[in-house]
This record gives C-alpha cells, structure tokens and sequence, in this order.
C-alpha cells in the first residue's frame, strides 16, 4: 500500500501481509510508489477499432446534434453537474463507490482514492492509496475498508506483480484495511478466496463483519479455482481484530453432478447466455433478511437470516433477453428486484436501435409470496431511451435507489450512456426522469469508458467514470426531492440500508 502525492513510479520488494501491517506505509513512502505490471483483467479493453461506416454514422450524428459531441457535457434540465474531479494519481480503471459520513471512497484498478465531500461542488483527495489488483471492488464499515482482488498476484501485498493463475503460490481475494486515520490507510489483513473476489457484499453486525465474496470462471487448469466452482466465499471479520479475518463457509449455491454444476448451462443449450459458474453481484437487505444474485445466468433469491449460511429461496433464469445476469437491486419493501444485464461485457455497443430496447436492459421483478415460499416474477425491462454511438460501450451497471416514501426511484451507472434517474413505481411501465452524459470518447474506435457506478448519497448524485474520473450531480425533482431530508452515516449500496428506519 502506498499513500500517493506524487507519481514518480519505481519497482518496490514484496511484501507479506504481516510486514504491510507492521510498517509498510512508512517502507513504501520511503521507497516511492510501486510498480505494478497489470494482469489483461487489470486494464480496460483495448481501444478496437470500428468500421468506416459506423465511424460516418457517429460523426454525422454529432454534427445533426442526435448525440453530443466528442466530450461534449449535456443533462436533462433537473440535473446540474457540480464538478468533475479528473484522475490523478492512479491511472487504472476507475470502478465502484462507497460512502461514510463527509467520505466518498472512490476503486480504481490501481487501488483507492478517499474524497471530502463535505462541500460537494468541491470535493477534496484525502488519499491516494496503490494497490493494483483487477476491480478493487470497495466498500467500508465502522473503520474498516474492504477491496476486492480478482486477478492473479504474485502474493498478496499491495506490491505484488502479475502472475499466472495457474501456479499454486497465485493469490486473489479480500484485502482489509483500518481506515481509522482517513489519511493514512494501514494495510491490516488478507483473505485468499476460490476464483479471487471479482465483488463483495458486507453484512454487518456489532462485533463482525460477514463478507459474501462473488467470484467465477474456474478452470481445471487452476490450482486455487476449481470447476465446477458454483458458490460463494463467506468470510467473518472481527471488528475488534480483523487480522483474524477467514472463510467460514462456501456455500454452493448451484448444487449439480458433475463438473458443470447447477446453474445456467449457457451456449448451445442456451445461445448468447453466460454459463453459471458462480455469482457476479449480490445485494443484502438486512433490514428484511434477504439477499438477490445476480449469478452470470441466472438470477437468485437468498434468505439471510443465518448471515453464515445463506439459503436460495428462488432462482430465475431469462434465456432470451438477458446475456450476463450483473447486479441487484431491491426496492425498499423488498416487494421487487431490479437486476442488470451487462450484456458485452461493459465493453460493447449496445445502446443502439440494432440491439434494441430489451437486451442490455434491466429486468424488473416482483417478489410474489412472503418468506420461504417467496418467487421472482418478470414484470418489465428498463433501458435508457437515448441512443449511442457505435463506438460508445454502453449497457446496464451499478446504480442505487433515492429513497421517496411510495415511489421507486433509481439511479443507475451506463457507462458511455452517461447517469439515468429512471421511476420503477409502476414495474411495467418504468421511464426515465433525468439524465446527464458525455458524448463519445472517440468516433473513430471503441474505447472503454463511462460512469461505472452511480449512486445518491445524502441528497447528491456521486459517479466515478472510468476515464473521466469522478463527478458530483444534484437533481432538483419534486419527485425526488423528499430523498433530500434522508441522511446516512454510511452506505454500501450492495448493503441497502432501510432508509426510512
């Protein structure tokens, strides 16, 4: 782990958790950032260049005003962009958000930035923290902060180099930090978890934290990521000593015979679907005892009255219309789940009149019946309704409710497709009431940017774009605007909290 104030990279030793937790801050200042050479995993696609056509078809839009120019801001008349802060220290992939009292924690690919968002039209770095590791899937609780690690590292400290996942002495999985000292960050514990920890979901209790770890694509050819793989790492932190943090239990949450397990058997049987191998996303409602999967193809339904030992309730499958099954959401009364499909991967072209207004959509579903006898029933697909260019990736990502007593409101990340505010009251007939968005990166190739996550925090809209960096939005909405009287000591939005308790 290094503190960043400047970006002079030099190579560092390794180091072990231990020696991290004993003075790695101090060894690292010392010997100046680390270098780090990313795994495919830890890097966004390459820019890939597109046709003449579809290159002619983007600028000709631009220059009709059908989308905005190359960089160019716009916003629908209730949004007003406050600021943006660009990227400074850490170069790598900017990816999720998570947020305690005056602090924003901003992943990225290369580690973790802490924002003061005390006054919001002018955020402030606290820290930069480098810590290289594919997703860096972040989220926080009392003085503990938590990163996710899914790509193979030579070991298991914030100095670590790629390494191939097929050697044994490989590590991925769950970092823990002590974010007691917001501007000094101490590197405190590791968790080695099967397939590495692609996202987490904490479950937090008085003395400890529960950790659900998402991860998948096992191969027979890894020693530490066995097929059929199918399940989830559940990891207890205790609060008071989180050195002493482990994995408790793996639940298989796709029992099958067989080296392919339970889940979604994806292509041929399937065609264009994600085989299920394990979960990409999933959201607790503490406040309810449930907890929804969004497991590559398939959606899932969990009770989580015994944090160690989740139990599927329901599992949904939508073989025509839904490629990658990526995140959840509940709405406040747990009597609906909205679950994303990241159809391309977040890498592609999918927001256009080719693919339609169905694929790459969100999927809305109520929850029908009460307790264990609980079923997932389709009601409707949401997506934004402004076209993008071809050289734009653009398709469903990570968003939170703004929380309005009788209404269901959300915003939601779309990479290049910008921020959506979009009402879900009515599960058949969702529609958008607010965006905001960047033209094109480029019109000549399709390049891997956009707003990765998009939440509402404390009366404000908080987005981390993947090459912009990070932005402040307010909405000014009477259907919105109640939301406003709702403040949070802490959110996690993979952690919904009961806003109105």
């Amino acid at each position: 782990m290094t503190l960043l104030h400047s970006f002079a990279r030099t190579r560092a030793r390794r180091l072990g958790v231990a020696s991290a937790a004993a003075g790695l801050l101090a060894a690292l200042l010392a010997a100046g950032p680390v270098s780090a050479t990313p795994d495919p995993g830890d890097r966004s696609a390459a820019p890939r260049g597109v046709s003449k056509s579809a290159q002619a078809q983007a600028e000709a839009a631009i220059a009709a005003g059908d989308i905005p120019g190359q960089d160019e801001v716009v916003h629908s008349a209730n949004i007003e962009h406050l600021t943006n802060i660009p990227k400074d220290a850490l170069p790598g992939t900017n990816s999720d958000l998570a947020f305690q009292g005056r602090y924003a924690f901003a992943g990225n690919y290369d580690g973790f930035r802490i924002f003061d968002i005390s006054n919001p039209r002018a955020p402030k770095t606290v820290a930069q923290v480098l810590c290289p590791g594919s997703q860096n899937d972040i989220s926080v609780s009392g003085n503990l902060l938590f990163l996710s690690t899914d790509s193979s590292r030579s070991d298991n400290s914030c100095a670590s180099t790629t390494q191939p996942a097929t050697e044994k002495s490989s590590w991925e999985g769950m970092k823990v930090f002590d974010i007691s000292d917001k501007k000094n960050p101490k590197y405190v514990a590791a968790v080695e978890t099967a397939c590495g920890s692609h996202t987490h979901t904490l479950v937090p209790e008085k003395k400890n934290v529960y950790v659900y770890v998402s991860s998948y694509s096992p191969s027979a050819t890894f020693p530490d990521c066995q097929p059929p793989h199918d399940g989830i790492s559940v990891i207890k932190v205790p609060r008071k000593a989180p050195q002493k943090a482990a994995v408790v239990n793996f639940p298989v949450v796709f029992p099958g015979e067989g080296p392919d397990g339970g889940g979604n058997p994806g292509g041929p049987t399937n065609p264009g679907v994600s085989k299920t191998t394990g979960c990409h996303d999933i959201t607790v409602l503490p406040s309810k005892d449930l907890a929804a999967g969004a497991c590559m193809g398939d959606g899932i339904l969990f009770s989580i009255k015994d944090p160690e030992r989740p139990k599927v309730i329901d599992q949904v499958q939508d073989n025509v219309n839904f490629a990658f099954w990526h995140s959840a959401t509940f709405n406040q009364t747990a009597r609906k789940v909205v679950f994303t499909d990241e159809l391309g991967g977040g890498g592609a072209a999918t927001c256009n009149a080719a693919i339609g207004p169905d694929r790459g959509a969100d999927g809305i579903y109520d929850i029908v019946g009460k307790g264990d006898k609980s079923r997932l029933v389709f009601r409707g697909y949401y997506k934004i309704p402004r076209h993008q260019a071809d050289t734009e990736n653009c398709v469903a990502h990570n968003g939170s409710l703004i929380p309005v007593k009788g209404k269901d409101l959300m915003v939601q990340a779309w990479y290049q497709g910008g921020v959506s505010v979009w009402d879900f009251t009515d599960s058949t007939k969702p529609q958008e009431i607010a965006y905001f968005e960047r033209g094109p990166l480029t019109t000549g190739t399709l390049t891997v940017g956009g707003s990765w996550s998009a939440y509402y925090y404390n009366g404000y809209i908080y987005s981390n774009d993947i090459a912009k960096g990070f932005d402040v939005l307010k909405l000014s909405d009477r259907r919105t605007d109640p939301a406003k009287r709702i403040h949070l000591d802490e959110l996690n939005t993979q952690t919904q909290p009961d806003y109105f308790d």
